[in-house]
């Protein structure tokens, strides 16, 4: 027997009432309900819950939010005029399903308030310029594509080309900021969400973050729930004064999960499949991000979007690029060549990353872009075999030794003021030494702190150049120039009989 007795007080406190006539999946058809708001909840007298999406008079249909089982006859109550969501800092630290119930075995969650899932994006008035950097930790991003608070940037790329990777690292490096990092799972296998949740307590991320999770054997209600239930996390305490980042992870998931719940209900498909609201469905979830001009506090959006083969251009991802403003696409085949991170720097974007940088940071940025497509070229030139110029051989040297100072392992963190020592002492060598760079990574983390206007930045990085060069390239070429050529033992041994 079911414990009905919230349902009963409902009904005694005459709220409307309905009975259910049909059910198609998760699709179900009530009777009554006149005059019900679309997006109320419903619940049933079996304590499941309903979501009000169409009304046509006395005829109403909803999704079912826990599952396809409601049997014809089962009474329907309106328990709130919105879809509500417990939000509030008791959340912090807890792992949650779509409706905020926990689901980490921490016992309950104590929260204060609920709120609508559904809310309206703050208007243009609201809202003031972006112009604070949102550090990574990951040299490869924050250099060339920064991440800005209040920014919506999408995270593209297949699977298993180190999108969460990435993004438990900028989770991580938020300890000890007063920063609240919103993780949304969406459409997840089990061992996705326990791979990330081992990352994020190892990386000590977990006191500052909120997982919720709608894994694929969760309803497809919940899982198209999961983001704006997570969004309405973040908006409570984004207004009560923190900065806040929100991870959608992925909504290729979510996208699928309504086009099949619409699919369902028999609304006519549009482009890919997907029904003709889903540019809305998405659009006006990530534009509840920016930064408010009542307290300057930042709601940053990071949707991942999944792109097998590497392909970009689907309905999906143009759809995604097209409401935020930039994003980082990880390849695949970058991946296959050893490179981490594996990001795409042709295709990859920040499209308001500048406003947040120091005319240093953006003079180094623009000095690494041109080093990198030097290196490029020369190494294009290097395959056919021909003698390269001095100046192809420094552009190859370096180009490798930048790549180099920007590979990172899943643990390896760097901040703004390290990251600019270990790139700018690359390009002051300019490839006239080869540098250890282990040892100038370690050196770096332990004079960084000491780092406090251009003139430190010069003085250091002339120390570090000098401390961590191993040898010279002159000495490289003549020991190439002595490899190359043959001593006359060697000729006599090798001549033809």
């Amino acid at each position: 027997m079911f414990d009905n007795r919230r349902f009963q007080k409902l009904v005694e406190a005459d709220n409307l009432t309905g009975e259910v006539v049909s059910s198609n999946g998760f699709i179900i058809e009530v009777k009554g309900l006149e005059g019900v708001r679309l997006g109320s909840q419903v619940l049933f007298e079996d304590n499941q819950r309903g979501l009000v999406r169409q009304a046509y008079g006395d005829r109403v249909i909803l999704f079912n939010i826990d599952s396809e089982k409601i049997m014809p006859g089962t009474l329907a109550v309106v328990e709130s005029e919105l879809l509500q969501v417990p939000v509030g800092k008791e959340l912090v630290g807890r792992v949650v399903n779509p409706m905020g119930q926990p689901i980490d075995g921490k016992g309950p969650i104590k929260a204060k308030k609920t709120s609508g899932m559904f809310n309206p994006a703050p208007g243009i008035m609201d809202r003031s310029m972006l112009n604070e950097q949102l550090a990574s930790g990951v040299s490869a991003i924050d250099m060339f594509f920064p991440v800005v608070l209040g920014q919506r940037i999408a995270v593209l790329g297949d699977s298993k080309s180190g999108k969460s990777t990435f993004l438990s690292q900028l989770s991580a490096f938020q300890s000890g900021t007063d920063r609240v990092v919103i993780y949304a799972m969406i459409g997840k296998r089990k061992v996705d969400i326990e791979a990330l949740l081992a990352s994020l307590n190892d990386l000590g991320a977990m006191d500052h973050t909120i997982v919720v999770i709608a894994d694929i054997f969760d309803s497809l209600t919940l899982t198209y729930l999961a983001p704006y239930a997570a969004c309405s996390m973040a908006e409570e305490l984004w207004k009560k004064g923190q900065d806040v980042i929100i991870v959608y992870d992925d909504l290729t998931s979510h996208a699928e999960a309504y086009r099949q719940l619409s699919l369902i209900q028999e609304v006519d498909p549009g482009r890919d499949s997907y029904p003709g609201d889903m540019f809305y469905a998405h659009s006006s979830l990530l534009e509840r991000a920016g930064k408010l001009s009542e307290n300057d506090k930042t709601l940053t959006a990071l949707p991942v979007v999944v792109t097998p083969n590497d392909d970009i251009t689907a309905y999906l991802s143009t759809s995604i690029m097209s409401i935020t403003d930039g994003q980082i696409i990880f390849d695949l085949n970058v991946f296959r060549q050893g490179i981490r991170p594996a990001v795409n720097a042709g295709l990859s974007v920040s499209r308001v990353g500048g406003q947040a940088q120091t005319l240093r940071q953006k003079r180094l940025s623009g000095t690494l872009f041109k080093k990198l497509a030097s290196y490029h070229q020369a190494e294009e030139f290097s395959h056919f075999g021909s003698n390269l110029s001095q100046e192809s051989t420094t552009d190859l040297r370096l180009g490798r030794q930048i790549l180099d100072a920007l590979q990172q392992k899943p643990e390896e963190l760097y901040s703004l003021t390290e990251q600019q020592l270990l790139l700018e002492t690359v390009l002051l060598g300019n490839a006239q030494t080869d540098l250890d760079m282990a040892g100038l990574k370690e050196s770096i983390k332990k004079l960084a702190p000491g780092v406090k206007d251009d003139k430190d930045f010069d003085r250091i990085e002339a120390e570090l150049l000098k401390k961590h060069s191993v040898k010279t390239a002159g000495s490289n070429k003549d020991n190439e120039a002595d490899q190359a050529t043959p001593t006359k033992e060697e000729e006599t041994t090798n001549a033809p009989a």
